[in-house]
């Protein structure tokens, strides 16, 4: 059972900024209520600019909470976009590798480079939620799936099973004080979609936000990110995706089809969807593109035995589960339930 949470900025410092402060405190409460002893970490609260321009005081963090025998679980404030500036911190002088335990990690969006981090130290780690984003959510309660993933996971320190959400909810379009208890606008879900391949495979999940793996392989954003990935080794070598499970979900950003294809191709010519046992996909948020991606997961993997399930709620999409990374699953498209080890 998870006592003491520690909270971490390793992307955005924008949980520092007075005019969230009143999300803070609404997420504060809840994970309060839970029993749960909280502190953030020593920089987390220091705003955007002092962690934009301090990437080395972000790796102290997490060196700092992997190392405090008093944390329990590390969570991060929300994503961003520029974790990777953490590598030579890290890596360099194998300080993560010196410091890194099984302490339940959970973050997601740009935390997918956070994530590989950790992979290639092997320690597992958990993808889906993240404080700002779901535990300091403005409706009167967290959201019912949202929630109960997080429960289990502070309850018994893992996941599993996983079974989709009967609703989806519209992305908030306004924030501020004004918006606190007014709920989100929800549809019904059809559950997870099988797009190709077996009803049933299974592997151990790694992967994340496909819009951070395409930085990752791309300089358009950061020109020197792909650069330091590759001197890292940060994204796993084809050998390593042999016999996993790829999770992709795709950001706020809504990439247009253009981009979401030339991930899937950098992804392709990496050599991932020849070797991996299946493909999970995030619901996008507020389903745009939804039917141009599906299209695109099955003719740029050009491979009708590969199992691809859509539709996971996973990701950027409201509500959000919690998938663990390093744990076997095996999916069952027509039980409509991941199920873990």
């Amino acid at each position: 059972m998870i006592k003491n949470v520690t909270i971490i900025s390793l992307s955005s410092g924008i949980a520092g900024e007075e005019p969230v402060r009143y999300e803070l405190e609404i997420g504060l409460k809840r994970l309060k209520e839970y029993g749960l002893n909280v502190r953030f970490t020593p920089n987390a609260l220091k705003g955007v600019k002092y962690i934009k321009d301090h990437p080395e005081k972000r790796a102290e963090d997490l060196l700092w909470a992997f190392n405090d025998p008093d944390t329990d679980m590390i969570l991060c404030t929300i994503g961003g976009d520029d974790t990777y500036r953490l590598l030579p911190y890290l890596f360099d002088g194998g300080e993560l590798a010196g410091a890194a335990s099984d302490k339940v990690f959970l973050g997601f969006s740009d935390t997918t480079v956070n994530h590989f981090m950790l992979y290639k130290v092997g320690v597992s780690s958990f993808y889906g939620q993240s404080f700002l984003s779901d535990i300091c959510e403005l409706s009167h309660e967290m959201l019912p799936y949202t929630k109960k993933a997080f429960e289990e996971l502070i309850m018994t320190g893992s996941i599993s099973q996983i079974k989709p959400s009967d609703v989806w909810y519209e992305e908030r379009k306004e924030y501020g004080k004004a918006q606190v208890g007014i709920p989100l606008k929800e549809h019904p879900d059809h559950g997870f979609e099988l797009l190709q391949g077996e009803p049933v495979f299974s592997g151990k999940i790694l992967g994340g936000c496909i819009c951070t793996i395409y930085d990752m392989f791309d300089g358009g954003r950061y020109a020197d990110m792909p650069k330091m990935c590759k001197k890292y080794g940060l994204f796993p070598d084809r050998e390593e995706w042999k016999g996993k499970i790829l999770l992709l979900e795709s950001s706020e950003e809504k990439p247009e089809p253009q981009k979401y294809r030339k991930a899937l191709e950098y992804i392709k010519d990496a050599g991932v969807f020849d070797v991996v046992s299946g493909v999970l996909v995030g619901k996008p948020m507020d389903n745009t593109y939804a039917a141009e991606y599906k299209e695109l997961l099955t003719e740029v993997t050009d491979d009708p035995g590969l199992p691809i399930v859509f539709n996971i709620n996973i990701g950027h999409a409201m509500p959000r589960c919690i998938i663990p990374f390093g744990k076997e699953a095996v999916v069952d498209v027509q039980k409509q339930v991941i199920r873990f080890s």
